[in-house]
């Protein structure tokens, strides 16, 4: 790495940290907190009850993720949880900072690995320039700010299989793809941890299996060494999987996410990804023309397919996760790095006046442009940040002093959110999916009705009102009024 590259991407990295750090602090109840609070619950629980990582748990006892199964233990069978390790230890083991702050750099130090594996791949297969500006894009995009720091484990899916692709490469290009060296086992472990993570990922190896073909053509499919690696690769994750099927109620449903509204392809399934979201939200509307400009740029055979790779792995796995992309978008969060590196090829057009036209007017497009572009997504972003539900986090204290430690909660919302569950620390139910009866039966102690209206006093006819103010009531369901 030349001296000058090293310094820009160092000024990038360290930028691109210090603006992760936006409201750091701030409670996780921004934008879409139901999924964050999920997965904090389970490195919350790992601190509280041990690191027992087969057995996750967070709040939620009801069937609403399952759809059909209960869950009394609260078991959380989804990715496998390697990113809740490092929140839980960072928290157990250091301190200081609070176990949502110490998830935020979880993600922060996965969003900037990311950066430095972009610019390498990017490097290789065009020049550092570019590498420079696929690094430049992916940290400053305001969308991937904001997901750059959230408690998800998906933007260290994006390094983990960033990790795997450059590594891979490195593996390969040694001639006799000796197994058990260096560059095997780290790509390993990256490929491996991508697809424990997000089994999602498997769309975003398409560019190792064009190097493979680039390099040994179609008789890279009968390298045992290949194979040898795809399986161990694979393997975990497969074992995973057999695992989580002994308790189907902690396996939320998944299937929807593909097509469950039956919107692929569809004028609403365009309008959502290519209108609101990639020309909208990540791109601030000024960002299309280098993206598409970067499309069109002539490059060297090898170097356009394999940034080729990176596109069609994302359009195929935005149309086969369908629903899933229309309804959450923190999904596109995957794709993040195709949109990178074709705004940085974009960028490098205007940048050489590829154009052929006055350079002058070249160089004014492409700063308008970025400039825009950065403006218009942070406007549009800067509403996540926002605390949408304070009121969730300050009766979740009053909760929690209120009732013992052990107390099992119901609290009924129109979608299943556990958000409360969360800050009140009980688990509990986010919906009456049985009689109030039954749930007695299943456990239930106490139940929450948040902006009570008058006939939600009438429980404390048949159980003790414990709590009541405008915002909600609280009732002990084992005693009587």
């Amino acid at each position: 790495m030349k001296r000058l590259e090293f310094i820009i991407l160092s000024l990038i990295l360290i930028l691109g940290f210090f603006t992760r750090l936006y409201k750091f602090d701030s409670p996780i109840a921004d934008w879409h907190a139901w999924r964050q609070v999920d997965t904090s619950a389970v490195s919350r629980n790992f601190v509280k009850y041990g690191f027992d990582v087969l057995h996750p748990i967070f709040y939620d006892l009801s069937n609403v993720p399952s759809g059909v199964w209960e869950n009394p233990k609260g078991y959380r069978f989804v990715e496998f949880p390697i990113y809740n390790v490092f929140q839980a230890s960072l928290f157990k083991f250091i301190g200081k900072l609070t176990i949502e702050q110490w998830g935020r750099l979880v993600t922060i130090f996965s969003s900037l690995l990311s950066s430095i594996f972009l610019y390498l791949i990017v490097k290789k297969h065009l020049n550092g320039f570019v590498g420079l500006l696929t690094a430049f894009f992916f940290t400053f995009i305001p969308f991937n700010i904001y997901f750059g720091r959230v408690v998800l484990p998906d933007s260290s899916t994006v390094a983990a299989f960033l990790g795997a692709i450059y590594f891979l490469e490195r593996w390969i290009e040694k001639e006799k793809l000796a197994i058990f060296n260096f560059h095997f086992f780290i790509a390993l472990i990256f490929t491996s941890v991508a697809f424990l993570l997000k089994p999602f990922v498997i769309f975003f190896f398409l560019p190792i299996l064009y190097l493979l073909y680039e390099k040994y053509g179609f008789t890279f499919l009968k390298n045992k060494k290949l194979w040898i690696f795809a399986v161990l690769s694979i393997l975990p994750f497969v074992l995973w999987r057999i695992w989580m099927l002994q308790y189907p109620g902690g396996i939320p449903q998944s299937g929807w996410l593909l097509n469950g509204n039956n919107i692929r392809f569809k004028g609403a399934f365009f309008h959502w990804i290519f209108a609101e979201r990639l020309s909208n939200l990540i791109l601030g509307y000024w960002g299309l023309p280098l993206f598409i400009v970067g499309l069109l740029l002539k490059l060297p055979k090898k170097s356009y397919l394999f940034f080729l790779s990176f596109l069609i792995s994302s359009i195929l796995y935005v149309t086969t996760f369908a629903t899933g992309n229309v309804m959450h978008d923190y999904y596109q969060i995957l794709i993040m790095p195709s949109i990178a590196i074709y705004l940085a090829l974009g960028s490098y057009f205007l940048w050489e006046n590829k154009a052929n036209i006055y350079r002058p007017v070249s160089i004014v497009i492409l700063f308008a442009s970025i400039a825009f572009m950065l403006s218009f997504g942070w406007f549009n972003i800067r509403a996540f940040y926002n605390i949408n539900h304070p009121e969730l986090i300050r009766d979740g204290k009053i909760i929690d002093s209120l009732t013992p430690k052990d107390a099992k909660v119901i609290v009924p919302t129109a979608d299943g959110d556990t958000t409360a569950l969360y800050f009140m620390d009980r688990q509990g139910w986010s919906s009456f999916e049985k009689p109030l009866p039954d749930l007695i039966k299943m456990g239930a102690t106490h139940l929450v009705i948040f902006a009570p209206k008058s006939y939600d006093y009438d429980f404390g006819k048949s159980y003790k009102l414990v709590y009541a103010s405008s915002e909600f009531l609280l009732f002990n369901l084992r005693q009587k009024p």
